[in-house]
């Protein structure tokens, strides 16, 4: 069964790593934490190439700031199109959910 939900759960990590980082720029430590304790939790192995991927399709950028505890640290927010894409894939979700509701009546 597993085997199956792996390409459900992850398309749904980008979706939830869209909603993170449109709630406000975030480093990826809190990206992580607010994973944590999820069926979703992930490790920065798995983080930072999705990221990268997010940034190679403009959903995301980052910006460097400087840390009071070690090295700058790279913040990450939506772009504009990231914005829509979170906003389409809300709205799909959305969709989806009464799908199955009514199907399962």
């Amino acid at each position: 069964m597993d085997a199956k939900l792996t390409p459900i759960r992850k398309g749904l990590l980008e979706f939830l790593v869209l909603k993170i980082v449109g709630t406000r720029s975030v480093y990826v430590p809190d990206i992580l934490r607010r994973l944590a304790g999820t069926e979703f939790a992930t490790q920065e192995g798995t983080l930072y190439p999705l990221l990268s991927k997010l940034r190679r399709e403009e959903l995301v950028k980052y910006e460097w700031q400087e840390s009071e505890s070690g090295p700058p640290r790279k913040y990450y927010q939506l772009t504009e199109s990231g914005r829509t894409q979170l906003a389409a894939l809300d709205d799909y979700w959305q969709q989806i959910n009464r799908t199955v509701s009514d199907i399962g009546r």
